[in-house]
This record gives C-alpha cells, sequence and structure tokens, in this order.
C-alpha cells in the first residue's frame, strides 16, 4: 500500500475529489475550506499525488491541478479513481 495511502489528508482529497462529476475538479480555496488546509498544505501534498518527479521518484498520477485563469483546479485521474475504490469505507459515512 502506497504511503499516501496511509495519510489522513491524502485519503480525504481522494474522496472529496472523487464525488465530484467527471472532470469538474474542485478549485483549491473550496477544497481547503472543505478539509480544514491551507493552499500550501494541498499543493505540497496533490503535488506529491500527481505524476511529478520528487528526489527522483516520480508520484503515482492520481491527480492533476491545472490553472484556470486565476484559479487552481485539482482534478482526479483514473489512477486515482481506481485508488478510490481500494480505500475502506469512511468512518463518518457508517455513523448514523
Amino acid at each position: 500500500m502506497s504511503a499516501l495511502l496511509q495519510d489522513s489528508l491524502s485519503v480525504a482529497i481522494l474522496r472529496m475529489l472523487a464525488q465530484e462529476p467527471d472532470g469538474s475538479g474542485v478549485s483549491l480555496p473550496r477544497l481547503g475550506k472543505r478539509l480544514g488546509q491551507g493552499a500550501s498544505v494541498l499543493m505540497r501534498r496533490l503535488t506529491m499525488m500527481g505524476d511529478a518527479a520528487i528526489g527522483g521518484v516520480r508520484g503515482p498520477g492520481w491527480v492533476r491541478v491545472v490553472q484556470h485563469d486565476d484559479r487552481w483546479v485539482a482534478h482526479l485521474l483514473e489512477a486515482g479513481r481506481a485508488q478510490v475504490g481500494t480505500l475502506p469505507p469512511d468512518e463518518d459515512e457508517n455513523r448514523d
């Protein structure tokens, strides 16, 4: 299992992006507000979850961050959607 999948923020990002209609993505301010994280924290994590090479090691290619006009938007890629399917059920979803 990837170390990113053992990290609660990475898992929360994947789950949130998976809730969006295919291709629509989520703006970084919206993602940050919903997760209680700043844009710089999110950008670092999203970079690790993308396909950029960091320290000579290429990321898993789960997400892509693009700039639309003056907004940064995170998109879940097919590899990320496949990872969401392997996650255990969200504990919050099981509470009554």
